[in-house]
């Protein structure tokens, strides 16, 4: 892909807005590839926005699934940024997508857009687990 911009990076402890996906019954982690569709408007016009420029959406999972039109109190704060790797429109008008999480993210405040969620968040490290040992 030579001659188009730099994917954006994950830096720990970064602050950014971002376009949010609440996600229905599906928690999406760092490193994870997931396919989901997407089907509501808000949700496919962030997708949209962030093909566009190539960035990061903030996956959140909400805390209702049957919630079709959760408000930002109904999104659970601690999500995951992911890139979109690749986003194809179906004939019925949903959109299937490929994602990839890059890090946890915790939204600090949600910003009014009436096009699509979005929220101001922090990135946050990987935790140092115990590590385990195999014999």
């Amino acid at each position: 892909m030579t001659g188009s911009a730099p994917r954006a990076p994950f830096v720990p402890g970064e602050t950014g807005t971002y376009p949010v996906l609440p996600l229905r019954d599906i928690v999406v982690f760092p490193h994870m590839i997931v396919p989901l569709f997407v089907g509501r408007e808000k949700s496919i016009r962030a997708l949209e926005e962030v093909v566009k420029t190539d960035g990061l959406i903030l996956l959140a999972t909400q805390k209702n699934a049957g919630d079709d039109d959760p408000e930002t109190k109904d999104i659970y704060e601690i999500g995951t940024l992911a890139r979109v790797l690749q986003l194809l429109k179906l004939p019925d008008s949903t959109v299937k997508v490929l994602v990839e999480g890059v890090g946890r993210a915790k939204a600090t405040a949600y910003v009014a857009d009436e096009a699509f969620y979005q929220a101001e968040a922090v990135s946050l490290a990987e935790e140092e687990g115990k590590k385990v040992e195999v014999e």
